[in-house]
């Protein structure tokens, strides 16, 4: 046991100084897939450059609405994360690590439960936890390698897409989707939540992930470099939810903006709603029903709506990379579905399988697509028909397919920062301080997740 301990951190080790050296700004990576969407575009289907460039155009302002989701679902999470009552309880379980290890295992499994629960909850979550345990470590004087603890709550989104907030999985089973004349309606109780997804999240959740971020742990406090080397900053940073709100003036402006019978009625009417929703939809997942209960719930927690814009006003700077990058990856996935290329290269990848195979071969199709397309439902809505389609000819349920998909789209996201440039901005570190030890876990998972893919009963 202590040689494969040896091997993995000397693995991490050695994949974090490449990454230091190697790994571009998030920004320059999606610049640089761009160039390489382009070339396979122009070079392996029959469209010329002019016809690539206009794709990219197309694609570039076609997911406005997606991306508008996505910040808000960072946003509205950090903001809930941040509410009293909920970051207390998040900075009393960071006085839990005992030394830097047990900081990397802890911020792993928060990371992991809380993603599993929901994709942005778990990210911010696990970006704010990290930040409180270094902090803790700092002032402690426990020597914790601040780069590690980021990447493990980054690891937490290796796992999401087996759980309910699914993005291929919520679309399947949406009435109306696109995929519905290739396969149909395909209800989450057919996909993620079968014995093969518990499976597979069992084994991701409380084994693979957060044991691997242990084992690469420093084992020499002179290895371990503290947020006080990468990020000071955050070491100063105003604790919103012990925070009290005075009124300094006696206006009407002041009053309203610290009203909580304001946030209370707005509260009210939330829940409302989410009753209704859910009487009247039953378990109907989808990214708007998740960001209005994030909304309402922090409303209500911040009590006061100055206190909740202050919240807002805090969350907002760590989505400045989504902003930017994602009209980016809306123009790769316009080259690359409007071109033809991605048929191409997802027809490639499942030219292989056989009935016993595919869901392997659709892992590896969904983690190869992800590089280009950083988006398990923008990506879903590009590969899904054609992964539907021959699911069913091989007569391997579409449910499997789709959780096999899902572990690939959120595999290459150990190798693909995008989603990590909302904890870049709340943790204070840069994607090359984490992305090796991420790396090393995407590589140590494979096998375990081919093993599961293959062997575990659906």
């Amino acid at each position: 046991m202590s040689s494969n301990v040896n091997v993995i951190a000397y693995s991490g080790k050695k994949l974090s100084d490449w990454s230091e050296r190697n790994m571009p700004n998030p920004y320059l990576f999606a610049v640089i897939l761009t160039f390489i969407a382009f070339l396979l575009g122009w070079g392996l289907t029959e469209n010329g450059p002019l016809d690539m460039v206009k794709h990219w155009y197309a694609g570039f302002w076609k997911y406005l609405t997606f991306a508008m989701q996505m910040v808000l679902i960072l946003v509205t999470g950090h903001a809930l994360a941040i509410a009293p009552g909920v970051h207390p309880l998040i900075k009393r379980i960071a006085q839990i690590p005992k030394n830097g290890a047990q900081a990397v295992l802890l911020t792993a499994y928060v990371a992991t439960l809380f993603s599993y629960m929901h994709w942005g909850l778990g990210l911010i979550v696990a970006a704010i936890f990290a930040r409180e345990v270094a902090k803790v470590g700092y002032i402690k004087k426990i020597p914790m390698h601040y780069p590690l603890i980021g990447a493990a709550a980054y690891a937490g989104q290796m796992v999401w897409h087996v759980g309910p907030s699914t993005s291929a999985g919520l679309l399947s089973a949406t009435e109306g989707h696109v995929f519905e004349p290739i396969f149909g309606i395909i209800p989450i109780t057919e996909s993620v939540f079968t014995i093969y997804g518990f499976l597979m999240a069992i084994m991701l959740v409380l084994f693979v992930v957060p044991i691997t971020m242990w084992l690469m742990s420093p084992k020499d406090p002179a290895e371990c470099l503290g947020v006080e080397e990468f990020a000071p900053q955050v070491l100063e940073e105003e604790d919103l939810s012990q925070k009290d709100q005075v009124i300094t003036k006696k206006g009407f402006a002041d009053y309203v903006e610290n009203s909580t019978t304001i946030s209370w009625l707005i509260g009210l009417g939330g829940i409302v709603y989410i009753v209704y929703y859910f009487a009247t939809k039953g378990v109907s997942l989808n990214l708007n029903i998740f960001n209005w209960i994030f909304l309402i719930l922090g409303i209500i927690l911040h009590r006061t709506p100055i206190r909740y814009v202050q919240a807002i006003n805090i969350a907002t700077p760590g989505t400045s990379g989504i902003i930017l990058q994602f009209p980016f990856y809306a123009g790769i996935m316009g080259m690359i579905s409007f071109s033809g290329l991605a048929s191409i290269i997802t027809t490639a990848f499942l030219g292989f399988a056989t009935a016993a195979t595919f869901p392997i071969i659709a892992w590896l199709t969904g983690g190869f697509v992800n590089i280009f397309i950083p988006s398990g439902g923008g990506e879903w809505g590009v590969v899904g028909g054609i992964i539907g389609e021959v699911s069913l000819k091989l007569g391997v349920p579409v449910g499997k397919s789709i959780v096999a998909y899902g572990l690939g789209d959120c595999w290459t996201n150990m190798f693909q920062p995008f989603w990590a440039i909302a904890l870049l901005g709340i943790t204070g570190l840069r994607a090359r301080d984490i992305m090796g030890y991420c790396i090393t876990l995407m590589i140590v998972s494979a096998p375990f997740i081919a093993l599961g893919l293959y062997f575990f009963p659906y």
